[in-house]
């Protein structure tokens, strides 16, 4: 059949005339679409910096939150820009929302532990049972903390170890927090020798406690008789001082009870021998 030129130059006039239509309709869905992303960018960004400032006015807001939470308004205007840009092509933006509900929901169950961390960071920068450069213990856990991040937390033991532990073991379980309440309080004690005066040593115990300035004088420090030996007797000293001397102060007041004792001959027992092996009294 042949080919008649009359018909295929209507066809081809009417392809040119539905491609300049669609290219118009387009045109225009391409303009807006690409001026809507430009004013979402833009009122994100002053939505993320607008929450940030806000929050800092609260008092006691953590810096950590701050940036969570400014961060979590700029990523939903953006998602929200996102699904208006392909409304404006005809995608029906119910079954987009519907695939990201699905999509959030499949990353929410393979990423569960993550999100507990998430979560318990949250309640951590919240609540404050710990701050940064307090001395804490939970559980198997124990250092100054470091860094209270959204997944984990920094610490630092005593002896200068490392430590990152996961928001969620630190949150499930009692804290310990060595520093919090500015004060702690110290027992030192020694075992004298039941021959010995027990109230010229309790004396000296005093007197080695009232004079050093670290040791508070609101609770006084006290001493006692703690415990009864056959042949000794133990006396402890209790005193108050604030927790960044605690450790110094428990030391140098040991030492100066030991020196104490030994200027004014009161003896400390020492341990009995051990008895000799049986290998060695046969010999």
């Amino acid at each position: 059949m042949p080919l008649d030129p009359q018909n295929a130059l209507l066809t081809v006039q009417a392809g040119l005339a539905q491609l300049s239509t669609l290219i118009v309709s387009y045109s225009f869905s391409a303009i807006g679409a690409v001026i809507l992303l430009i004013v979402g960018y833009v009122v994100a960004g002053l939505a993320e910096r607008s929450v940030y400032a806000g929050l800092g006015h609260v008092h006691g807001f953590d810096e950590t939150l701050r940036h969570f939470f400014s961060k979590i308004v700029r990523y939903a205007i953006l998602i929200l820009v996102v699904i208006m840009v392909l409304g404006q092509f005809g995608v029906q933006t119910a079954s987009i929302i519907a695939a990201i509900g699905a999509i959030g929901l499949a990353i929410g169950l393979a990423l569960q532990g993550t999100l507990q961390n998430i979560a318990a960071g949250i309640m951590l920068l919240a609540l404050r049972p710990f701050r940064i450069s307090e001395y804490v213990e939970v559980g198997a856990v124990a250092g100054s903390i470091e860094e209270i991040g959204l997944f984990a937390t920094r610490l630092r033991t005593a002896d200068g170890v490392y430590i990152l532990a996961p928001n969620s073991t630190l949150w499930n379980q009692p804290v310990r927090n060595f520093t919090r309440n500015g004060v702690r309080r110290g027992d030192i004690t020694l075992s004298i020798g039941s021959w010995n005066d027990i109230d010229g040593a309790q004396k000296t115990l005093l007197a080695i406690a009232n004079g050093d300035k670290r040791v508070r004088r609101e609770p006084a420090p006290i001493a006692f008789v703690a415990s009864l030996g056959d042949t000794t007797v133990s006396l402890t000293v209790r005193y108050w001082t604030s927790a960044s001397d605690f450790f110094s102060t428990q030391i140098d007041l040991t030492k100066r009870a030991k020196q104490a004792f030994d200027s004014e001959g009161i003896s400390i027992p020492l341990p009995p021998p051990e008895a000799p092996a049986p290998e060695a009294r046969k010999q």
